[in-house]
């Protein structure tokens, strides 16, 4: 199994950024597939969901509105379309597959002026 992020960088408050997750070494397209980060300081925590079939979804309140998943069977991938973004949303970001479990080695993002 190997998951790889992408995507990550530094961008001003306000700004957008998508994350990329692309996934190997299982088959993509039976599992549900999510999006944690740990800021600095602070305990990893859950961003995103999406479930497979059906494509349903879940995120967390701090993020809900501004963040989007989706995903890419054919691609076996996974993405996490950041808007509006804050200095708080400031952190590590990783793939994880909950059934497996497996965790990518994750990105940086840094909200910052």
């Amino acid at each position: 199994v190997q998951l790889v992020e992408s995507g990550g960088g530094l961008v001003q408050p306000g700004g957008s950024l998508t994350l990329s997750c692309a996934a190997s070494g299982f088959t993509f397209s039976h599992y549900a597939m999510s999006w944690y980060r740990q800021g600095p300081g602070k305990e990893r925590e859950f961003v995103a969901l999406i479930t497979n079939p059906g494509g349903f979804t879940n995120y967390a309140g701090a993020v809900k509105g501004r963040f989007t998943i989706s995903r890419d069977d054919d691609k076996h991938a996974v993405y996490l379309h950041m808007n509006s973004l804050k200095p708080e949303d400031t952190a590590v970001y990783y793939c994880y597959v909950p059934s497996l479990p497996y965790w990518g080695q994750g990105t940086q993002v840094t909200v910052s002026s």
